[in-house]
């Protein structure tokens, strides 16, 4: 235990907290289980905690076991890797038994379970995620240099580095993700180097796996430090095409001293070629949803362009054309790229306020109109569409409907 140092947490005195620790110790003893990584390490940064795991000396059959007999469900996530994930009161808790490492591949492990606390200390990816506390707020340091890491801002591995991201190649991004929520000063030059070393083996990392990792640390409130040390590496060069930083650090820099957002979707095209078809490849290679490529192609959308002296005709037209949110995506790249010019914010705020027109006419219209069923339609509603724009999208159906008229007897239609 790291002497006198307790944490008073409510995530671990909520009852469902509770509730799984008491099925646990009632069958283990009270020090058959502790919290594990990164709700320890977060608690003591006095940071947000979202996901609560557990490490217990507990093996699966008696981990479920346990559960089972006090009334929790539970549902065997990774049974051959020890876990098993509880839910209690509606939230989940991922309970891990303690383990070593047997074998390891680069991509999986096979494990022996253990009751050792400081051999599944040792098995971790870096020594501030290796920190433990029990069900009295009391904290486990096996290695003796989590709590000092976790405190200083350093992301040093657990042990040998190499040896580490041989073990899962994916802790080089990582330690870049980490560098970018948690590091503080000079990275760890044995880590940097190793990262740097062995960057070729992410080439073949599944690609869902790798935007996982890379949207985590764009989340960041501010990644550039890490994404440039990636660069420097020849890391971020490893897993999607890149084109440059100073976009993303443009883009950074304005949502954190002008809009006070983050958006790591948007921050990941930034840093990519603003060109469609090599956004396209990397969203396939980087297994991103069809949402979010579809997202990142409308924001490189060429029409209609976009200048910090739009005025509100020419916004509304944006928007009408996007959708708001493509709007919005493709104003704070602009700005990104011309962060000097003036008027950027003003045209944000409103795109902000516009309302995104609706067209008021449908295809049952032009038929009421005298117009055949078929591609006739069509082409009215389209002419209709483009008078509509150009009188600055008036909300008058009336008015559409007699302008309507007027282009079915344009066009010979009785």
């Amino acid at each position: 235990m790291t002497d006198g140092l307790i944490l008073d947490e409510p995530w671990a005195k909520a009852p469902a907290t509770q509730a799984v620790m008491a099925a646990l110790t009632a069958s283990g003893g009270p020090d058959c289980a502790r919290f594990v990584g990164g709700c320890v390490r977060n608690a003591l940064l006095r940071r947000p905690v979202d996901d609560v795991d557990i490490a217990t000396t507990l093996v699966p059959d008696q981990t479920m076991r346990a559960l089972t007999a006090a009334g929790v469900k539970w549902v065997p996530t990774g049974v051959e890797h020890g876990t098993v994930t509880a839910i209690s009161h509606g939230r989940p808790y991922e309970i891990t038994t303690l383990r070593r490492d047997v074998a390891t591949d680069g991509r999986r492990a096979v494990v022996a379970f253990s009751l050792d606390w400081a051999e599944d200390a040792a098995r971790r990816d870096f020594r501030l995620n290796a920190l433990y506390m029990d069900g009295a707020g009391r904290v486990f340091d096996p290695l003796g240099q989590g709590v000092d890491d976790a405190m200083s801002g350093r992301i040093v591995f657990v042990g040998d580095p190499m040896t580490r991201i041989r073990e899962d190649y994916l802790r080089i991004l990582r330690f870049f993700r980490f560098l970018a929520w948690y590091g503080r000063g000079a990275p760890d030059p044995a880590a940097l180097a190793a990262c740097a070393a062995l960057r070729d083996l992410l080439a073949d990392r599944p690609g869902e796996r790798i935007s996982k990792e890379l949207l985590k640390l764009l989340a960041a409130d501010d990644p550039r430090s890490a994404a440039r040390l990636m660069r420097d590496a020849g890391v971020l060069d490893m897993v999607m095409p890149v084109a440059g930083l100073e976009r993303l650090e443009a883009l950074v820099g304005l949502e954190r001293d002008a809009l006070g957002e983050t958006d790591a979707a948007l921050r990941l095209l930034a840093l990519m070629p603003q060109v469609p078809s090599e956004v396209a490849r990397a969203a396939e290679r980087l297994r991103l949803s069809n949402a979010d490529r579809d997202r990142l192609l409308a924001a490189l959308a060429a029409a209609p362009p976009i200048a910090p002296s739009m005025d509100a005709h020419a916004v509304r037209r944006l928007i009408y054309k996007a959708g708001k949110s493509a709007a919005r995506d493709r104003i704070k790249l602009a700005w990104a790229a011309a962060p000097q010019a003036p008027g950027w914010r003003a045209l944000l705020q409103r795109a902000d306020a516009c309302a995104a027109p609706v067209f008021p006419l449908t295809g049952q219209d032009a038929i009421a109109a005298g117009l055949a069923p078929g591609p006739v339609v069509g082409r009215a509603l389209k002419a209709v569409e483009a008078w509509w724009i150009d009188q600055d999208f008036p909300d008058d159906r009336p008015l559409a409907l007699a302008h309507l008229s007027r282009v079915a007897h344009a066009m010979g239609e009785p």
